[in-house]
């Protein structure tokens, strides 16, 4: 029989963004799969269990920790992360078919909603040439979300458009109207004009979360230092940010 995956969005962060659904999809699987980053993300795959005991009635589920493979850092980007989601895909397929009876459930937990960002859909499609798979989403809360409803503010102008993109991508671009930022590991927010407009958060939804808005001339220092002792003390962080052109 074919071995089923449910990928569950658990959410920007904190327990209580899970949805119902994922609740009900949570309670249906045997085995959790997660990806094991090294010892400054170990809180990550905490967090993931954390989520299970807290919804989980009947606790009947496996976790199966996976280490995660390396990325590239240097030469072409596109063809590092290619590079990477086959190694993961390589590492994945084992998994499933070792640890993963033929009429099994597994899982995959993602931050936030699984089509923002994040690489296990690609992954499964690359699996589903080498393991006789199906798999369903369960869409979670994103970090945008959660991110204007801590700020209290819209996500958009009325009747004007919001880009969402990347660190990398508003460095070569430039900002050309609203836009949310994530994956910034180097606060590309500074090279816009001092007085654009930004809204900051991290580890949102959790007991750490951090929130800090104002204008870039006026915040932006104040956001690499807060971010950079952040994730000195964590080991990790995951931010985003609203950008508006004043």
């Amino acid at each position: 029989m074919t071995r089923r995956v449910r990928v569950i969005g658990i959410g920007a962060g904190g327990p209580d963004y899970v949805t119902a659904q994922a609740v009900a999809a949570l309670n249906s699987v045997d085995v959790f799969f997660a990806m094991d980053k090294g010892d400054a993300k170990d809180d990550l795959v905490a967090l993931r269990r954390e989520v299970c005991e807290r919804f989980i009635d009947q606790p009947r589920y496996r976790f199966v920790e996976l280490a995660d493979p390396p990325r590239a850092r240097d030469g072409d980007y596109h063809q590092a992360v290619a590079d990477w989601h086959a190694a993961r895909a390589d590492v994945w397929a084992r998994a499933l078919t070792d640890e993963l009876g033929d009429d099994g459930v597994g899982a995959f937990l993602a931050w936030g909603d699984p089509s923002l960002y994040d690489s296990t859909l690609r992954i499964l499609d690359l699996v589903a040439q080498r393991v006789d798979l199906s798999w369903d989403v369960v869409p979670g809360i994103t970090a945008i979300q959660a991110l204007t409803a801590r700020h209290r503010i819209p996500l958009n102008d009325i009747g004007e458009p919001v880009l969402i993109t990347t660190g990398r991508r508003l460095r070569a671009d430039g900002l050309t109207g609203a836009s949310v930022v994530m994956l910034d590991g180097d606060c590309a927010f500074l090279d816009c004009p001092p007085d654009t407009r930004i809204w900051w958060g991290a580890y949102l939804g959790t007991a750490n979360e951090l929130l800090v808005a104002g204008s870039v001339g006026d915040v932006g220092q104040r956001i690499v230092d807060v971010r950079a002792e952040a994730r000195a003390r964590h080991g990790w962080i995951m931010d985003t940010y609203l950008l508006r052109p004043a």
